[in-house]
């Protein structure tokens, strides 16, 4: 049990200082128009993902929102 008026000290994600960007460049900058990743997205949105989606909709029992299934 901690004593009242004494927090938890906040921790914070590892300093990087040699890392060059903050988020990760667009694939469509360093990809051609005919790559292959292309077909594969639109195939996905082709695809029959219900069986997928019905354990994906269910509750998360920590509260996280989970990642679209196409992905």
């Amino acid at each position: 049990m901690r004593k009242q008026g004494m927090q938890r000290r906040k921790t914070f994600r590892p300093w990087q200082p040699e890392q060059t960007t903050l988020l990760l460049p667009s694939p469509r900058e360093w990809l051609s128009d005919d790559h292959q990743v292309y077909f594969l997205l639109g195939l996905v949105d082709e695809l029959d993902l219900s069986q997928v989606l019905i354990p994906a909709q269910a509750k998360d029992p920590r509260g996280e929102k989970g990642f679209d299934p196409r992905m």
